[in-house]
């Protein structure tokens, strides 16, 4: 599995071939296309083994409304994703009782390889982008997909819409040996993770990681550095993974966004990489959270 994951997918997503129609026509008439339906946001899974279970164009027969997403290509075949969330009971609709479902994606990208994670997390961003996306925001009639699913265009004052992608910063502040991390209300146990928050307009990642982490836990930072990103299609955000140098130290929380936070050793964040302790848990290995601590652990 990629170290992070919903990234790395095989798909050439082939902007070109994507705006041509007659191009994507012939990919939906291709026995060897693949279809990847999306219910409720999860992409279907192989029950036997977690793989996505992909269905030929044969699904489209008789749909109406907006056409399957045009995903990419790999090993000259055409990838597409299709929501079927209009169906009460989609596994008996199409015949998968047994064979398949649709799991929760976070569950279900712990444990299937990386590039199936990648795949359904760019299906799910696509599919949950057009589910509201049906209405102009400018002037309210109905939009029409266009692109093959990457963009729509209103039908009356001819607008074009894109799927946007909200920049989130995460940050892993140290001080010397100690790092702080914080926790949310309703978090299970004593689960703990990096500080986040969305970037605003008119500032920089810098910028919003001092004021995310001074507005959270009243700490001042320095010496900001990017580390890493993770697509996190939750709905719609690019994790941007960034450290940064406490200058001081005592935490006041907004218990608006926080429940609590502390300093934890980094010995304490090392063994809570191998499994929950007493005092602290941390989240699983495909958030960018884990990344950032386990990268900062394996410095000490």
């Amino acid at each position: 599995m990629n170290e992070i994951v919903f990234s790395g997918s095989p798909l050439n997503r082939l902007d070109a071939r994507r705006r041509d129609p007659e191009w994507i026509a012939l990919q939906l008439t291709e026995d060897a296309t693949r279809i990847l339906p999306v219910w409720k946001l999860n992409p279907l899974v192989r029950s036997d083994e977690p793989r996505l279970a992909w269905a030929t164009p044969a699904i489209l027969d008789g749909h109406e409304g907006d056409p399957p997403v045009f995903l990419g290509v790999v090993d000259d075949r055409a990838h597409f994703a299709f929501d079927i969330s209009r169906s009460d009971a989609p596994l008996d609709e199409y015949g998968w009782e047994g064979v398949a479902h649709f799991p929760d994606l976070r569950a279900a990208a712990a444990t299937m390889s990386g590039d199936d994670a990648a795949i359904s997390a760019q299906a799910r961003h696509l599919v949950d982008w057009h589910s509201r996306h049906g209405f102009c925001p400018g002037c309210g009639a109905k939009t029409q997909s266009r692109d093959a699913g990457w963009s729509r265009r209103c039908i009356e004052c001819s607008a074009e819409h894109f799927p946007r992608t909200d920049p989130v910063v995460i940050m892993l502040v140290t001080d010397g040996d100690r790092c702080l991390l914080g926790r949310q209300r309703g978090w299970p146990g004593n689960m703990y993770s990096a500080l986040a928050g969305f970037v605003e307009g008119g500032e920089t990642l810098e910028e919003a990681v001092a004021r995310e982490t001074d507005e959270e836990a009243g700490i001042a930072v320095e010496n900001i550095e990017y580390i890493v990103s993770q697509p996190w299609p939750f709905p719609a955000s690019l994790m941007m993974g960034c450290r940064a140098r406490a200058t001081s130290t005592t935490i006041e929380i907004d218990s608006h966004e926080l429940e609590h936070a502390d300093w934890f050793t980094r010995d304490e964040a090392k063994a809570a990489l191998a499994g929950p302790t007493d005092r602290l848990m941390v989240p699983p290995p495909f958030a960018i959270a884990h990344v950032l601590l386990k990268r900062w652990v394996d410095e000490g």
